[in-house]
Parts: C-alpha cells; sequence; structure tokens
C-alpha cells in the first residue's frame, strides 16, 4: 500500500476471543465512522473483515482496532493483505461461514452490564425486571455455546425467535444488541417459572419463600443452585442436613460491595474482583459480628462471598433484601444440577421449591472460587467466567494433546498450537455424573476448536479413572499416544506453562505440596522439591516419608497420622480420644500392614490439626489443614526449627514441637502459627540450598497446599529475600484443577524436545 493509492482495500483477519463480544458491531461502528466501505463477518478462526476506503481513512481504522477493542474482546492478532478494490462505499455485517478448519475461540459467561442493570431497573423499559437481560457486552456465552462460528443457531437460544422489536435492536448497527445472539424479551425469550406462576410473580414468590426460611433450587447460568438465607440458622441447617454437606462453607450472594464490606474485609483489590465481569466467588476474612449464621462456614474465620451475574440474581437480591447461601444444585460431592428433568429428580428432596427457565444449559459450569494474594487472584476452582479463555503458551505445539486431569477436583486440557484449553471444573470422578461430565467435556471441547487429540497425557496412577479413561482410549484408537506424568511434575508444569515457560527454558526449582500422588519409586508423594523443566524433573528433596496408617483411611481420620509420627503421644489429648485404637493403628504403621509411606505435607497438616484437636475425622477434601490455617495467631512470628539433610525435610520435628507446646499449655493460635512459619523457613532453607547447589535462580510453587495464604506468603518472602525470583499460579488453580493443563504442556514440551511431529 502506498500514499499514492487515492483508495485502497485491505483484508483484515482478528483472532481471539472476538466471538460473542461485539466485535463486528464494532468493527461496523468504526469502519462506518471512517467513511470505508466492505464487509465483517465471524468464520472458522474469528473474525474476517474488509475495508475500503481512503488510504488515510484505512489506516486510521487499523489503529483504532489495534488500540481500543470491545471490552470483553482478547486480540490475538490482527493480520492484513492488500486486495483488489470492489468499489464499495457501504459497509455491511455478513453471514458467517466455515471454511477449513474451525479456529476461533469462544468467550466465557459474562456478568451483566451497567447499561443492562439500568434497563432492568427502569419502568418505562420493556425488559424492566426481565430476568435474562443481556447484550454484546455480558450475558450468557459458553454455557450456550453448541458449536462455532457464535451464531444463535449454534446456541442454546435457538429455539426462541426473535420478537419484532428485538429482530429490529439486533439489525441495527447504532444498537448495543447488534447482532447480539442471546438478544430476548419478555415476549420472545427465556421465561421465569416457580411453580403454576411466571416472570415476575415468579421471582416476587421465590424471593417471598426464601424469606419465611424455604431452601430453593434456583436454575441459574451453568447449573442449579441451591438458595436459602444467609441469616436464617434454621434455614442455612435445614439445607446441610438435606445436602448431606455437613461442615464444608458454602458461599454467600450479596448485592453489592457495599453489602460485602459488611459481612467480610474487602480492600480495593479485592473488591475489583468481586465486581469484574466474571464474578468469582472470593474467599475473605469475615468480619467480627457479620450477619451471616453460624451455620454458613462453621469452623472457618473466611467467607465466601460473590456479587450477582444476571438479571435473575440481581432481582433476587434487591426483591429478598438480605446476603443468601448460594451453593451448587447437588447432593455433597455431585456435579452440578443442569438438565431440567434431573434437577426435578435429584433435587426434589432438597427443596421447597424450583425457580426454573426454559433456556437449556449446554455445557455444566460451576461458580469460580478465588482467594487472594498481594492483591491478585489466587485460583481455587476455575470455571464460569474464567473458562475456556485458552491460557496462552510460550511454544508451540507439535501435536494436539489432550490432559486428562487427576482424579478430584478433575479438569480436562486440549492444547493445539499455544493455546491451552482448560475446561471448567468437573469434580470427583468416581461419581458417576462426574465421569460422564468429563466424557461430554472431553468430545465438546474436541468439537468446539475442531481439534482432535493424537496425544493423551493422564497420570501415572494407576488406579485414578482419568488414567484408566486414557487407557480405554488408547485401546479403541491404537494410532493415539499416551505419555504418562508423574503428578508433582505436572504441578510444576501447570505453573511453568502459565507464566509462559518452553521446553528450551533452564531449569526451575518446583516446590509441589499437596495430599496425594504416586512418586516413582511407589510411595505417596506430596512433600517434594524438583529441579524442573517442562519436559523433565529430578528429585531433589521432599519431605520426610512416614507410615500413612491405614492408607485411604488416614486422610478421613487425620488422628492416624499423629500416630505416624508420634506413635507413643504420652501425655497427649489425641492419644486419649483414640485410645480404643491407637494401638493398632500404632502395630500396623510400625509393621508397614497397609500403611504405605508418604511424604506428603498434606498428611502434616493433618497431624498437627489432629493433635491441636483442631480436627480428628474430616468430611471434605483439605479440610483438617484448612481449619488449622484458621486457627493461626498473626501476632505470632515464630517458627519451630526443622532439621533438613540433604534436601531431606524432617516433619516429625515440627509434629514433636507442636507435641510440647501443648503440652506447657501454650495457646493453640500460637502453636499452629509456629508449624505454619516452621515449615514454610525449612523450605525456603531447603530451597535455596538447592538452588544454590545448581545455580538455578527461579523457584515456582504449586499444589494444593499451597492455597494457603499464611504459608505462601512466608514462603515467598523468604525465597525473594533469598534473591530468587518466584513463580505463583494466578490464572489456574495450583491444586488438582490444574493438574491437566501441566500433563499436557509436559506432554507438548516433550515432543518439542524430540521434534516429534504429527
Amino acid at each position: 500500500m502506498t500514499a499514492a493509492a487515492e483508495r485502497c482495500r485491505v483484508q483484515v483477519r482478528v483472532s481471539g476471543i472476538v466471538q460473542g463480544v461485539g466485535f463486528r458491531p464494532y468493527v461496523h461502528a468504526l469502519a462506518t465512522a471512517h467513511d470505508l466501505g466492505g464487509f465483517v463477518g465471524n468464520d472458522g478462526t474469528g473474525v474476517l473483515a474488509e475495508v475500503e476506503g481512503r488510504l488515510e481513512g484505512v489506516d486510521a481504522f487499523l489503529a483504532a482496532l489495534r488500540r481500543e477493542p470491545p471490552a470483553l474482546a482478547v486480540v490475538e492478532s490482527v493480520t492484513t493483505a492488500v486486495v483488489a478494490p470492489r468499489g464499495e462505499s457501504t459497509f455491511v455485517i455478513g453471514v458467517s461461514s466455515v471454511t477449513g478448519r474451525r479456529d476461533a475461540l469462544v468467550s466465557a459467561d459474562t456478568a451483566t452490564c451497567d447499561d443492562c442493570l439500568a434497563e432492568l431497573a427502569d419502568p418505562a423499559d420493556r425488559r424492566h425486571r426481565y430476568p435474562f437481560v443481556n447484550c454484546t457486552r455480558c450475558g450468557p456465552r459458553f454455557t450456550i455455546v453448541r458449536a462455532v462460528p457464535y451464531d444463535r443457531a449454534t446456541t442454546t437460544m435457538a429455539g426462541f425467535a426473535m420478537c419484532a422489536a428485538c429482530a429490529a435492536e439486533y439489525r441495527d448497527p447504532a444498537d448495543r444488541r447488534f447482532h447480539a445472539q442471546p438478544t430476548c424479551c419478555p415476549a420472545c425469550g427465556p421465561t421465569l417459572r416457580l411453580g403454576d406462576r411466571s416472570g415476575d410473580a415468579a421471582l416476587r414468590a421465590a424471593a417471598g419463600l426464601l424469606a419465611d426460611g424455604a431452601v430453593l433450587a434456583v436454575k441459574g447460568l451453568g447449573g442449579y443452585h441451591l438458595a436459602a438465607r444467609a441469616d436464617d440458622e434454621a434455614a442455612v441447617a435445614r439445607l446441610r442436613a438435606r445436602k448431606h454437606r455437613a461442615e464444608k462453607a458454602f458461599a454467600v450472594m450479596v448485592a453489592d460491595v457495599a453489602t460485602a464490606r459488611g459481612l467480610v474485609v474487602v480492600d480495593d483489590a479485592a473488591a475489583a474482583v468481586l465486581s469484574s465481569r466474571r464474578r468469582p466467588i472470593t474467599l475473605l476474612r469475615r468480619r467480627p459480628g457479620a450477619a451471616v449464621a453460624a451455620a454458613v462456614a462453621p469452623g472457618n474465620r473466611d467467607l465466601g462471598v460473590l456479587l450477582p451475574y444476571t438479571g435473575l440474581h440481581h432481582l433476587l437480591a434487591a426483591e429478598l433484601g438480605v446476603p443468601f447461601v448460594l451453593t451448587s444444585g447437588n447432593l455433597s460431592d455431585e456435579p452440578i444440577a443442569v438438565d431440567d428433568a434431573d434437577a426435578a429428580d435429584r433435587l426434589a428432596p432438597l427443596v421447597d421449591a424450583f425457580l426454573t427457565h426454559d433456556r437449556p444449559i449446554h455445557v455444566r459450569t460451576e461458580d469460580s472460587v478465588v482467594r487472594m494474594h498481594r492483591g491478585r487472584e489466587l485460583p481455587v476452582r476455575r470455571a464460569r467466567g474464567y473458562a475456556p479463555e485458552p491460557v496462552a503458551l510460550g511454544f508451540g505445539a507439535l501435536r494436539p494433546v489432550l490432559g486428562l486431569g487427576a482424579e478430584v477436583k478433575s479438569t480436562v486440557c486440549l492444547v493445539r498450537g499455544r493455546r491451552a484449553f482448560l475446561s471448567p471444573h468437573l469434580g470427583d470422578l468416581t461419581n458417576p455424573e462426574a465421569l460422564r461430565s468429563f466424557r461430554h467435556m472431553t468430545g465438546h471441547l474436541a468439537r468446539l476448536f475442531d481439534v482432535e487429540p493424537v496425544v493423551l497425557a493422564h497420570d501415572r496412577h494407576p488406579e485414578y479413572l482419568s488414567t484408566a479413561e486414557a487407557l480405554a482410549r488408547a485401546d479403541a484408537e491404537p494410532d493415539l499416544a499416551l505419555v504418562g506424568v508423574q503428578h508433582h511434575h505436572a504441578h510444576v508444569a501447570a505453573c511453568l506453562a502459565e507464566h509462559g515457560r518452553g521446553p528450551d527454558d533452564p531449569p526451575v526449582l518446583g516446590v509441589a505440596f499437596d495430599g496425594t500422588g504416586l512418586g516413582d519409586d511407589g510411595t505417596i508423594w506430596g512433600g517434594e522439591l524438583l529441579l524442573a523443566d517442562l519436559a523433565g524433573y529430578e528429585r531433589v528433596g521432599h519431605l520426610a516419608c512416614v507410615p500413612l496408617p491405614g492408607g485411604a483411611a488416614a486422610v478421613r481420620e487425620p488422628w492416624r497420622m499423629v500416630v505416624a509420627h508420634l506413635p507413643e503421644a504420652r501425655g497427649l489429648a489425641v492419644r486419649d480420644r483414640h485410645a480404643e485404637r491407637w494401638d493398632a493403628v500404632a502395630s500396623m504403621a510400625r509393621r508397614g500392614v497397609r500403611s504405605p509411606a508418604t511424604s506428603s505435607v498434606g498428611r502434616l497438616f493433618d497431624a498437627v490439626a489432629a493433635l491441636l484437636d483442631v480436627r480428628d475425622t474430616v468430611t471434605y477434601e483439605g479440610q483438617a489443614a484448612i481449619e488449622l490455617e484458621q486457627r493461626v495467631d498473626p501476632s505470632e512470628r515464630r517458627g519451630y526449627p526443622v532439621r533438613v539433610r540433604d534436601g531431606v525435610l524432617e516433619g516429625t520435628d515440627l509434629v514433636q514441637a507442636a507435641a510440647d507446646d501443648l503440652r506447657a499449655g501454650v495457646a493453640v493460635g500460637r502453636i499452629a502459627a509456629r508449624f505454619h512459619h516452621g515449615l514454610a523457613d525449612a523450605t525456603v532453607g531447603a530451597v535455596a540450598e538447592a538452588a544454590g547447589e545448581r545455580g538455578v535462580g527461579t523457584v515456582a510453587l504449586s499444589g494444593g497446599v499451597f492455597v494457603n495464604e499464611v504459608l505462601l506468603e512466608r514462603v515467598r518472602t523468604g525465597l525473594e529475600a533469598a534473591g530468587l525470583d518466584v513463580l505463583v499460579p494466578s490464572r489456574v488453580p495450583c491444586n488438582d484443577g490444574g493438574i491437566s493443563l501441566g500433563q499436557a504442556a509436559v506432554a507438548a514440551a516433550q515432543d518439542v524436545r524430540r521434534g516429534v511431529v504429527g
């Protein structure tokens, strides 16, 4: 293109998250503003446009396109090519088409925008109090998409024919609903129902029932929730009993940030996360005297709060006027219900009424959960609002890879090129419905992004159901390559992958602390120091192994881990509480009967929690460690000393020191703090020594134990003081929810290292 050309035409291809986010209307408005002709449309790879006009107008258009995309868009690339002018002076939105491989990205579901909220509150607007209000800037996306390109016909809105008014908005380039695929209104869109009531009457009736202490099933974006007043002890107790969820905390929905500040401590960073378009459940410190029933989060000083993210939630919060529990619509450990018939069957014994609607949900998606760490999100569960936005890899995979994850906190991850598509949280695969959801998601991602994996990456544990799935698929499809990835290497690799590391980058010291993972030596690992890059690793340190008395029984009964560390336990209350079984369990551990060796940091936390009578038995994964963290006295800064020999940390030193302090009458909060600090300081010392010996300057922290903010902050601060760079997950969970990404990244990196091409 030259300045001498008075008129020109340029083809523009935009890739990234550019479908379903108002990109075509934005391009239309931008081209019109610069007096350009041409067209814009969706295709299988993103957005394709051609613009024609004077050179200065085309240049200005391209500059603005790169500089100021729509708020929800994520532009990965803009490529241009000069093409022959056609003499067009008007600009139109063309019909979507698919030619060749589909490569378009799909937006995550997005919280209701301010403009839609204004309509929701305006009595003169035709969408006044309409629960399904949305536009190009907000609303359902991933949960309703069946295929790409993203058009109404490929979503679960296909069955709702637009009325004349909605169709006019949809066709009007000046309207923010111009080509907004979920566009609807009370006349033509989904309808809210509660029994024989519909629309606003259903909503008001639901709020009335909640106010009176009822438990409701509420159909949302990605599935059903169970709701009850958060300040009603009896209502929350009924919900807990019906759901068979004895102690695990419930999330609480609040109307706005100001209401949240009445319940929890919210700084500016947390307020930004709470009110972001993603609207995750955010775990924050509960205020003393907060108006929340004790049964909402027993034994926990934190509270998970979230803000409304659909019109329905905004209306319900305003109508009820008090915070309410909003928890997954399921029995404990089951996947969230999405199908109406299934929900009616599974949830009927749990609830007093159903507040539902007739828009189908195509993809089951739970609410996301985050903690705050140094002003940033620390993901605990990645789902609604985040999935399926890809993680950008620091290298290109040579073959498509599917990572099949772990067994609990299951996710799957599909890698193609430089993109890693991580599924939403799928749950515990030992539940049959979760396993079905796992199978559906692997197929859905492959269809949605038009990629068939040729490599299956899986955990090395032979009894994981995700491993069994990999083996079964490989038997059925002999051309599939299988790559077994060690569990803790996958943890470290997930952290490296999200930070853009490639197979040719130098190794890091990976610290992988979790509950369980099969080690190379047949023992149960969980407190590992690995010299690792994406393609491989070497174990250079670990927590000293102790017996796991009774195997899985020790996970359910943390007091058994006190036996493993202190078999005599003279003068300790924990022995008295379990006197009838203590000697038998101690004998089992001593003889190695059903007592595999473990280096698990998670089980070390269990031992101290049981010792301090914080938690002898658990009803959900990680409960003892979570409640032990809650007991930490923040004024205590001292840590127990720990011997470290050749990279091996003697965890029993921590348990013995805690027992000595307990006998001396030291407060539980101080003991809990000294345990956390002692473990952190020993970890820092071991890592710094290993890094110095091997000339390594970077450390990656991963594994579910690092959801613990007290431990994470002390370890990170110590490592930084030692002059090391520290990588911490901020986009992908450090727990098993990130394992599938790590597996896929390892398999892809090994391909690159070997030069394998599919």
